[in-house]
């Protein structure tokens, strides 16, 4: 039997089939088709069968990571909502936080971006509910069945409804979307209580809102993948990658889609956490460069950083996902001179997977980073195995005009355009480590992505983060995150009381209430009981204060769980500003987390040789760094075997990313297949 691991990105689609029994993979990448992602997925599903010999009723499990949500929002082609809300908040949207950003200059420049609803889509209706969710005025049902009908009348393809206080009754929420569902049948509804029971009106309203508005897009996708998927006789379990690295199935997904807006980003890091710990680094900084964007996030003691919060363009929820900062710089990032300035940019504008680098010779002529790594010689002849050769003239000619405009060399061009791309990805990985508090050189730079094998050994050396890994396959690393990480699944509620007033035996019962709702999304996925653990957080804070901080909670302690739950606070208050305050401490909320093992996948050893690679070498070829030509060794990563040591400069391809090893470091291969690039003067050690 085998996991057949799928994520689509902005260029590339790719799929990953792993053998259960031995854990061995095959992998394909095929151009994605972004006006209908299916017919991208179904193609490379058809090849990576054909090239193992299996057929799809083989497959147990159809994991995927999918960008549907995320280019909803980006896009802003989304469903049109209508909201029903409680008398007094039909501007809850509009008002929000009062906040204006760009700091205290914002105003004068901030494009306020449109709302998801129009107001004229907001509809008011009676009935109150109090912050303990007593009952202080009876829902007005047939003022509920007017906005209903009004919202359909004006043509709205998805409802949503956020009541105040909801989060702590859903009752009034529940028979609204009861009388909903009769009025407008077919018309699906998300209600605040269910997508988010926790405190904060515009929070609330603004995340059930987003799930509205990816909703009918995100449900018709998947329907339509799994009627392609039965119909080429795949009809195994079918589950999608979350936002916070965890897999939910696909009737959960079209329920609460806006758990999906990061899940293609999600899947690199999913696989660093399978696969950095196995190799001897947990503590990881991930770098994940494709053709359009650079996502990035950081892993300690195997685990990502995990936020409340889920970003978008303009759009931020209150839904978990890894803490991923994303940067306009991939291979197909275009290099540009502008007149104004006359300097060097490059990115966010991207050439794409059509027309793509002018290396491709798919009709681009625009200079792009791809066509810069060309320039230099870091790329062979031809990337996918040989299927798409590169035209080395086109990528002079597109670059020339860079270097035309800052009237140096063609390659002197081409290493500016590197040089520019790396400090756009260095920001962002400082972004995620320096000013989060954590110091980048504990942490090893874990590189993958079509384009990251080739610029992560230069940013090891400008963030001082060694040795550098890459994984074997670091093209489709995102799908085999998607086939090797387990089902995840969230409960959550606000009880926001000073930490002195909730005793211990209340906080255990909360928990356990939870748990008990993890054992029932559990059971619907099917996992298996031995294969389910489930973690505890709250969210505290100073009294007073306007924002949260999450801490773990060990709710099988039998003394002073409140006492360490107060110290996690401090600890994490400290490391995040630099102090801590001797203040009354308030929990706002509480959630249990639960987490599968199921569909871990051990990492499959490679054979062992010695130190020479000599058998892997299949060429050389002239290379520019350090501000000339230097001769570099070609190396087939196939027939590297564990032990093998590579000097720099040197190029090490396969099939789907090839990787640049600098001049002055070293990559040692290690068991697992992994490359280790280490400074030579560290000796291959760390």
């Amino acid at each position: 039997m085998y996991r057949l691991g799928v994520d689509v990105g902005g260029t590339f689609t790719d799929v990953l089939l792993i053998e259960e029994a031995t854990g061995r993979t095959r992998r394909t990448k095929v151009p994605s088709t972004p006006q209908d992602q299916s017919v991208g997925v179904v193609e490379g599903v058809t090849r990576v069968l054909a090239d193992a010999r299996a057929s799809a009723a083989d497959i147990r499990q159809f994991l995927h990571g999918t960008t549907v949500a995320t280019n909803a929002v980006l896009e802003r082609r989304g469903a049109r909502v209508g909201l029903v809300v409680t008398v007094g908040y039909r501007q809850v949207l509009h008002i929000a936080r009062s906040f204006v950003p760009g700091g205290l200059g914002g105003w004068i420049v901030w494009d306020r971006p449109a709302e998801l609803v129009a107001l004229a889509d907001v509809r008011e209706v009676g009935g109150r509910l109090d912050a303990r969710g007593e009952e202080v005025e009876p829902l007005d049902e047939a003022a509920v069945r007017a906005a209903v009908r009004h919202l359909v009348d004006r043509g709205v393809d998805a409802l949503a409804i956020g009541f105040v206080n909801s989060y702590a009754n859903p009752a009034h929420e529940q028979r609204a979307a009861e009388i909903a569902a009769a009025e407008a049948p077919g018309v699906p509804v998300s209600t605040s209580a269910g997508v988010l029971p926790e405190l904060g009106e515009y929070e609330r309203t603004l995340t059930t809102v987003a799930n509205a508005y990816v909703r009918p897009g995100v449900g018709s996708y998947l329907r339509n993948l799994s009627a392609k998927l039965v119909d080429q006789g795949l009809v195994g379990e079918r589950r999608v990658l979350r936002s916070d690295g965890g897999l939910m199935t696909f009737e959960r997904a079209e329920d609460i889609p806006v758990s999906l807006l990061m899940s293609g980003p999600a899947g690199g890091v999913a696989a660093a956490v399978a696969l950095g710990p196995a190799a001897g680094h947990p503590d990881l900084l991930t770098l994940d460069m494709g053709g359009t964007s650079t996502d990035v996030a950081l892993i300690e003691n195997g685990s990502p950083v995990i936020r409340r919060e889920t970003t978008v363009a303009d759009l931020a929820v209150r839904a978990p996902s890894i803490d991923v900062q994303t940067v306009g710089a991939g291979g197909g990032s275009i290099a540009h001179v502008p007149e104004l300035t006359g300097a060097l940019r490059v990115g966010p504008a991207s050439a794409g997977a059509l027309p793509g680098p002018a290396t491709y010779g798919r009709g681009g002529e625009l200079p792009t980073v791809t066509d810069a790594n060309v320039v230099l010689g870091y790329l062979p002849h031809a990337l996918l195995g040989g299927a798409m050769p590169l035209d080395v003239e086109k990528a002079r000619t597109a670059v020339g005009t860079v270097a035309t405009r800052l009237g140096v060399s063609v390659e002197a061009a081409a290493a500016a355009i590197i040089d520019i791309v790396n400090e756009n990805m260095l920001g962002a990985l400082r972004l995620v480590s320096v000013q989060r508090g954590y110091d980048p050189r504990r942490f090893a730079l874990f590189g993958f992505g079509g384009a990251g094998p080739l610029h992560v050994n230069a940013l090891a050396r400008l963030l001082g983060s060694w040795p550098v890994v890459i994984p074997q396959s670091p093209g489709v690393l995102c799908a085999y995150g998607d086939a090797s990480t387990g089902v995840r699944a969230e409960a959550n509620r606000s009880l926001v009381r000073p930490l002195d007033e909730v005793g211990e035996e209340l906080l255990r019962r909360e928990f356990t209430e939870l748990a008990g709702q993890i054992d029932t999304e559990f059971d619907r996925a099917r996992v298996p009981a031995e294969a389910r653990s489930v973690r505890y957080e709250a969210d505290v804070r100073y009294h007073g204060q306007g924002f949260e901080v999450s801490v773990e909670v060990d709710a099988a302690r039998r003394t002073d769980l409140l006492g360490a739950l107060r110290g996690g606070f401090d600890e994490a208050h400290r490391r995040l500003f630099g102090f801590s305050l001797d203040e009354r401490h308030e929990v706002v909320n509480i959630r249990a987390v639960g987490l599968s093992d199921a569909e871990r996948i051990v990492p499959v050893e490679i054979e062992s040789g010695d130190r020479d690679a000599a058998q892997a070498v299949i060429g050389r070829q002239q290379v520019y760094v350090d501000g000339g030509w230097q001769e570099a060794a070609l190396y087939d990563r196939t027939a590297l075997r564990a032990g093998n040591e590579l000097a720099g400069p040197a190029i090490v391809v396969e099939m789907d990313s090839t990787s640049l090893v600098l001049p002055g470091c070293v990559a040692r291969v290690d068991r697992l297949g992994n490359l280790l690039i280490l400074p030579a003067d560290q000796g291959g050690t760390r």
